[in-house]
This record gives structure tokens, sequence and C-alpha cells, in this order.
């Protein structure tokens, strides 16, 4: 567990962060770097992606410690020091070369390298996205192995679809826990496919937005949440790129809000999309990307994916209400996490205040160089 904070007592502190890829590019300069072998259109050696990245920023002396990917997210994290931690892990730890050839993408870490996550000391890692199942249930077995090795509980996928419905219950002092819940749906990129059964391992993958699977979440909602606990549902959804948000997913994050759900957490965007507050609860419709290998890699620059951000709400347990929301931007600078400039820190107030301002949430600066929602 990441540990109680002192002077808690109005409210639970999560740290929430996007997409987590730890593999292909980032994987190549780990002391533990697995077969470098792609089967993508363009790119066949996984280390070209380290390259684009010392082209645009300079040279990466390898291999780097585990902690190097999160940089200065690490130091944020120890002064910040949340009850809990969630990632989306959009990895497979494995060594498989059994390749899902009807990915275009695939992403994998070698298991000896699992210390690069470890580090972050995540609470929970959310498995239901597009990139778990590359290497297929074989990568997927690995992936859960590694995880579990090390202590690092999981949601989202499993050997079966009852394992991949499971929630991770993490218990806080006081008797106080938070609830993990996670799905992706087809929008992100997961083949129907990678869907868990009964009988066949895959991710939680949702069938549809509907009334009827937001009923179904919350019927797991209720019977697995407590008074006092705070239920967190991370969803795996929609575009890579583009601010707009669609009314299907507003919809379905209301519904999940009026099941008893207190934080959506939204990912699969590669930039932070809007925040919503709804009946008094915390909405991320896109996280953002986190950590990955896109350094250098060309298109699409008016999105600015090399910012990143940690998402620090504190929520209410006696009624899931939002508290506060305090937000650190990042920037990524030789595969590295860093402290984003001063003007980089008001382009992304200017635009999550502008992008959430429909969903009548406001985005201020604060005298520390981050950001914290207002209204």
């Amino acid at each position: 567990m990441a540990g109680h904070r002192p002077g808690t007592a109005c409210g639970v502190q999560l740290f929430l962060c996007g997409d987590v890829m730890t593999g292909r590019g980032v994987d190549q300069i780990l002391s533990h770097p697995g077969d470098p072998q792609l089967w993508e259109r363009y790119v066949h050696d996984a280390r070209g992606y380290v390259e684009l990245a010392e082209a645009v920023s300079g040279p990466i002396s390898r291999p780097v410690d585990p902690t190097w990917p999160w940089g200065e997210a690490l130091r944020v994290l120890m002064a910040i020091s949340p009850d809990v931690r969630v990632i989306n892990l959009e990895t497979s730890i494995t060594q498989s070369d059994s390749v899902d050839d009807g990915k275009a993408v695939h992403y994998r870490m070698h298991p000896a390298n699992v210390g690069c996550l470890v580090v972050a000391r995540p609470d929970a890692c959310v498995l239901a996205n597009n990139h778990v199942l590359d290497f297929g249930p074989e990568g997927l077995a690995d992936t859960l192995d590694a995880l579990g090795g090390a202590e690092i509980p999981s949601a989202g996928a499993g050997p079966d679809i009852h394992q991949a419905r499971r929630p991770v219950v993490l218990s806080l002092p006081g008797g106080r826990r938070v609830i993990v819940l996670a799905g992706g749906t087809s929008s992100s990129g997961i083949p129907p496919y990678w869907a868990a059964t009964q009988w066949r391992p895959g991710v939680n993958l949702l069938p549809d937005l509907s009334d009827r699977t937001a009923g179904e979440i919350g019927e797991q909602v209720r019977r697995v949440k407590r008074d006092g606990d705070i239920v967190v549902f991370s969803v795996h959804w929609g575009s890579n790129w583009g601010y707009d948000v669609p009314a299907a997913h507003v919809e379905f994050a209301h519904r999940l809000v009026d099941q008893g759900v207190d934080i959506v957490h939204g990912h699969s965007s590669h930039h932070p999309r809007p925040i919503e507050i709804y009946r008094g609860k915390l909405i991320l419709y896109g996280a953002g990307d986190f950590i990955d290998d896109y350094e250098g890699i060309s298109g699409h620059e008016e999105y600015r994916d090399d910012l990143r951000l940690m998402y620090f709400p504190t929520v209410r347990p006696q009624d899931g209400q939002l508290v506060q929301l305090t937000i650190v931007p990042l920037q990524v600078y030789r595969m590295q996490l860093r402290q984003a400039s001063t003007p980089d820190t008001a382009y992304l107030c200017d635009l999550l205040d502008r992008v959430s301002r429909p969903f009548g949430a406001r985005v201020r600066r604060t005298g520390d160089n981050r950001l914290q929602l207002t209204g």
C-alpha cells in the first residue's frame, strides 16, 4: 500500500494517471531489454523508438535505473504521499512471441524489468486496455504472473470473465477502503475476441455503453461497497486524438455515478481530455499518456502529447464527494518525466480550463506551478 498520509481526516487522496506503456522502446533502455523485434509496418526494431527520442532530446545512457522513466513523478509521489495509487498498465509483461497478428502495434516488457513498476508502488494496475493481450493469452498469463510476483493487484483482465471483473479492494487505516473496478470498450481498439468469457481469458470488454451495462456495473458496486468506501471505475475508451467527448461517454459516466461510482477514471487518448464534476463526483474523460516511447514521433504536435499529468483527487469517504483535485504537470525528455516549465503549465491550465468549461469545471494555476480544479 502507498501508505496513509498525515492530516487527511477530511478525505482520502488518490493518485491517478493515464497510460503507462513500459514496453517497446522503454523496455529497451532498462536493465533487461527483451527481444526488440516488432511486427509493425514501418518499424521492425524497438530500439528505433529510442533513437527517435535521442534524435530530438539527446543521448540516453543505457541501461537506465528502473526509476528513470518515472523521473520527477517519483519525487512528487513521495512529497504528496497519496493513500492509493492507480495506473493503467498498457503493456504485456512477457517474453512470448505469440504476437496477435490482428493488431498493428504491440507492446511487451521483459518480466525482469517489472521493477520499473514496483518503484512507483502502484496499489492497482488496470489491465482492461488494447495492449495487454498483444501477445495473446500466453502474454496475459505472463503479465498476471509478473504482477502477482511483484505483489501488485490488477483489475480488468484475467483467466476468465469472473476474474476480469473482480475488483481490487484496498484497505486503509480506520476501516476505510478504495475499490477499483475496470473495463474497456471497443472504441479504444480492444478487439472483440479479447473479451474474457466463462471459458476464455481476456479483458472485461464492455458490450456497450447502455443503461443495462451501467446497471450491471451498479449491481456489482452495490454488492461490494460498504459505507465509507470509495469506488473507482477505470475505463479505457475512445479515440487517441481530439478533445471532443462523445455524448455516449458523458451519459455512461453519469449513469455510473448514479449507480454508486465515486470516480470515473477514463483513459486511452494520448493527451488529456475534459474534466467534469457530476453530482459532486469526479469524471476524467481522458487522463492522457503518462509513460511511453512516443518522444520523437512526428504528427499531432498540436496536441502537445509530450506533456503529462498527475491527478491527485481528495475524496470524502462519507459520501464520495470530491474535496479537491490537484494536478501536477510534467514533460517527457529523454524518455524521462521532468517538471513542466512555467509556460507549459500555463498552456495546460488554459487548455484544461477551455475544454472542461462546457462541463462546468474550471482550472486555475497555483503558486507552486500546479493546477487545481475550481468549479
